[in-house]
């Protein structure tokens, strides 16, 4: 049979609060308004007599602290006449409300101190990610001498598949794309030589231009949005499904069987993009000066034989394989480092696009600068 609770106030007869009945659960309703009640009159001197208590649970006890207080429920359970284990519940019930009610504010956030540590963040983050792109550098390496050294493990087939699908099929969009910048670039070039009587100069600036940077540049830049975000969604998809665990199961070496062909096809198919990068350009700057300036096609060739060095050629194709390594092997190190969602696949590949893209153009950029000084 049920105790019903009550609080009853002070009156003449009686000095303090007393607080009877079975708090539980179940008078969890009628006690809390009671409760809001009674805590708006009550001094912080008022006694209280908690002796009448019957059945007590966490609710009933959450319910007492909030009406007497965790101060004042403390200094009176030493001599209120409970039994030990509803001393003890009310003990902790109060230490624990007090605690929270004494939990310190959060400090106020700086501006200033947020904007500087986000930047700290990022540059933590980009030199995290350089050291393991080093570390992933030095693994291809080292697994593409052992490999050399063993003609019996090379993956001939893969390595034609993705021959293939980097090189042979990229062709169409690295002609037509170099076919245009060509143009606009004799384009420009003649508009702007034509103030100066030197419209003879634009097969120079096209053939220079081509040569030494655009032609290598706007492939390696092609094939970063290209062929490493396709790396990236090929092993992270592979990953996530965990297939990567299969073929280490298997007893193979993921680096042989997924990275190494993918990185020689990148260097065999980039040079020769690059040619045909370098070709098309020109062909498209040709063009636009057989049109606009009434160069023909053959004092185009008489003035890029006389006037264009050799060594441009060759700078431009030294760069070539140094870029398609970089953006092979970020393609795969992003892929590696899919963890198990779509999601997750989805920014690792963007990933890899933004930092192929960028280490292209920071290479190319310190490349020019040294053979710029180099005087080559």
């Amino acid at each position: 049979m049920t105790n019903p609770p009550y609080i009853t106030l002070p009156t003449a007869d009686t000095a303090s609060l007393k607080v009877g009945g079975d708090w539980t659960l179940a008078h969890y309703g009628a006690l809390l308004g009671q409760v809001d009640a009674t805590r708006r009159s009550l001094a912080d001197s008022l006694a209280a007599d908690i002796s009448e208590l019957g059945s007590l649970d966490t609710a009933g006890a959450s319910l007492l602290v909030e009406l007497l207080g965790a101060d004042r429920l403390n200094r009176l359970l030493p001599d209120a006449a409970l039994s030990e284990e509803r001393r003890a519940l009310l003990q902790t019930v109060a230490s624990a409300m007090q605690q929270t009610q004494q939990a310190p504010e959060q400090p106020t956030r700086s501006t200033y101190r947020e904007f500087f540590g986000h930047i700290g963040e990022v540059v933590e983050g980009v030199w995290h990610k350089a050291v393991g792109l080093l570390g992933f550098v030095g693994m291809t390496l080292s697994a593409m001498l052992l490999i050399l050294l063993s003609p019996r493990r090379w993956r001939l087939t893969s390595l034609t598949s993705h021959l293939e699908q980097i090189g042979l099929n990229a062709v169409p969009i690295v002609a037509l794309l170099t076919f245009l910048v060509g143009a606009v670039v004799a384009f420009l070039g003649a508009t702007i030589l034509t103030d100066f009587g030197a419209t003879i100069y634009t097969v120079d600036l096209v053939a220079f231009s081509f040569l030494r940077e655009f032609g290598v540049l706007l492939t390696a830049i092609l094939m970063a949005g290209r062929t490493a975000s396709a790396f990236t969604a090929q092993i992270g998809s592979m990953k996530a499904n965990e297939e990567i665990d299969a073929i280490r199961t298997l007893g193979l070496n993921p680096m042989e069987l997924l990275v190494l062909p993918r990185v020689f096809a990148m260097l065999i198919a980039l040079p020769l993009l690059t040619f045909v990068a370098m070709v098309c350009g020109m062909v498209g700057g040709a063009v636009v000066c057989m049109l606009t300036l009434d160069i023909s096609p053959a004092m185009f060739l008489y003035l890029l034989q006389e006037n264009i060095p050799l060594n441009h050629f060759l700078v431009g194709m030294l760069k070539a394989p140094i870029f398609a390594f970089l953006i092979a092997v970020i393609g795969c190190l992003e892929g590696f480092k899919v963890t198990g969602s779509a999601q997750s696949v989805g920014e690792r590949t963007t990933s890899s696009v933004v930092q192929s893209i960028f280490v292209v153009i920071v290479v190319d950029a310190l490349a020019a600068l040294f053979l710029m000084e180099m005087g080559w």
